[in-house]
């Protein structure tokens, strides 16, 4: 046999480090070549990492929210000599394919998923051993004690026989009754109430795509001035005309949305505001300002807010614009939208859908410098013309850079889009240099 070493590959895009999201496997799986090894995030996309051959796994480096740099040893593999020179040998491997993925964020308590309770209950025959000092973090040797369990009773699930939170789950389930400090002695006093209050507590440790997209938003927020604008919009004509062309056009086009009318009213308005359809690049101090319109469209998914983008929305029909919507959104809600599909957006519009509520306060997706929020659509009576009616109303919840937008500038792009919609007419109308729908 012979053990080889597989070391973390540049990922795409230049790459320096990833963060290790999740393990397949741990020391003594069998794993087959291109089984699933690794999940590792970079900045826009989480990578399925297959085993470059097979063989049995004698240890991984790195736990699942660590970053590490390109290079870093991850995996040593036990395998048959068959072609892979000296026996005993250490050899790096070359990089396998790499698969680009979105997976649910792991929501783990503690370190580690929770072993059965037969690997992690208490030692059968040496017990009482206290010849060697157990391996276990500062925060699971305090968890131990609170819990009255003996470390050196407990056998490690971790890499190296680390003692892990869930070592410590297995031993309290698997221990008699009685063992383990209950609850009427925590009523007594024994255990401090504080002790019992941290034992209660869930530990979720934010990792992979949750964690870059809480990044982002931190560094959004620490950049960028945000002010917010407000405004009431009537779609009483644009939801008429939408449902007249959903029952028209119904099984022989894609479903209307309202986003594809807020995008064409975007790609409308945006010429007489250029400022807006811009990124911000304040480490040089340059703003650059783009003729075409790259809509990025903050969607929901199991992971959590991702933004793909809608390239050249300019060039798009009405009918176009909703079939490149939905197969963005439905792409990045499956797990399966490409890196080539993230990245690059130059404004963003978000909705909150059915739960879009009156307003809201959007973060800019940073490095832009504008993004528009959609709020729910509801009934209300209003005055038109001196006489009550119904109306269907909608606001627009918008924020700004204040750095290179001011307040008269975004309320004027804001007027612009209410103008538009509340007119849908306008927004298929024939202008120079313009397309129709």
């Amino acid at each position: 046999m012979t053990l080889r070493t597989f070391k973390l590959p540049d990922v795409g895009e230049g790459t320096t480090e990833a963060e290790i999201t999740k393990w397949h496997v741990k020391a003594g799986d069998v794993i087959a070549e291109d089984a699933p090894l690794v999940d590792v995030a970079t900045d826009k996309a989480v990578v399925e990492i297959p085993s470059p051959f097979s063989g049995v796994i004698v240890s991984i480096h790195g736990k699942e929210g660590d970053s590490v740099p390109v290079g870093t040893e991850l995996v040593v593999y036990e395998v048959a000599n068959a072609g892979v020179g000296e026996a005993g040998s250490a050899t790096a491997v070359s990089q396998p394919p790499i698969v680009p993925i979105f997976p649910s964020v792991r929501i783990e308590a503690g370190e580690a998923a929770m072993p059965s309770a037969a690997s992690a209950a208490l030692r059968p025959n040496d017990a009482g051993r206290t010849d060697e000092k157990p391996f276990a973090l500062p925060a699971v040797r305090r968890r131990a004690r609170e819990l009255g369990l003996q470390l050196q009773e407990l056998r490690g699930t971790g890499p190296g026989g680390r003692i892990m939170h869930g070592d410590l789950d297995a031993a309290r389930a698997a221990a008699p009754t009685g063992s383990v400090a209950s609850s009427a002695e925590q009523r007594a006093g024994q255990i401090p109430v504080s002790a019992v209050a941290r034992a209660e507590v869930e530990e979720i440790k934010v990792i992979g795509i949750r964690r870059r997209i809480a990044e982002q938003m931190q560094e959004a927020k620490r950049r960028i001035p945000h002010f917010s604008y407000v405004e009431e919009v009537d779609m009483t004509a644009l939801q008429s005309l939408r449902s007249h062309l959903n029952e028209k056009y119904a099984g022989s086009r894609p479903r209307l949305s309202l986003l594809p009318f807020v995008v064409r009213a975007l790609v409308r308005a945006l010429p007489e505001h250029a400022g807006l359809n811009a990124r911000y690049d304040d480490d040089n101090g340059v703003l650059r300002r783009y003729r075409p319109v790259h809509a990025g469209i903050a969607t929901q998914t199991p992971s959590g807010l991702i933004v793909p983008v809608l390239r050249n929305a300019q060039a798009l029909g009405l009918w176009e614009c909703a079939a490149g919507i939905a197969r963005l959104t439905d792409k990045a809600r499956a797990g399966k939208i490409g890196r080539d599909e993230l990245g690059g957006s130059t404004i963003t519009i978000t909705s909150l859908g059915p739960m879009g509520g009156i307003a809201f306060t959007p973060i800019i997706n940073y490095p832009e410098v504008a993004i528009v929020g959609i709020n729910k659509l509801v009934e209300r009576p209003v005055v038109v013309q001196g006489r009550m009616e119904v109306r269907t109303l909608m606001n627009l919840s918008s924020a700004f850079d204040h750095r290179v937008v001011d307040g008269w500038d975004a309320a004027a792009f804001i007027q612009t889009i209410k103008q538009l919609l509340e007119q849908p007419a306008t927004l298929f109308m024939d202008e120079p240099g313009g397309s129709g729908p």
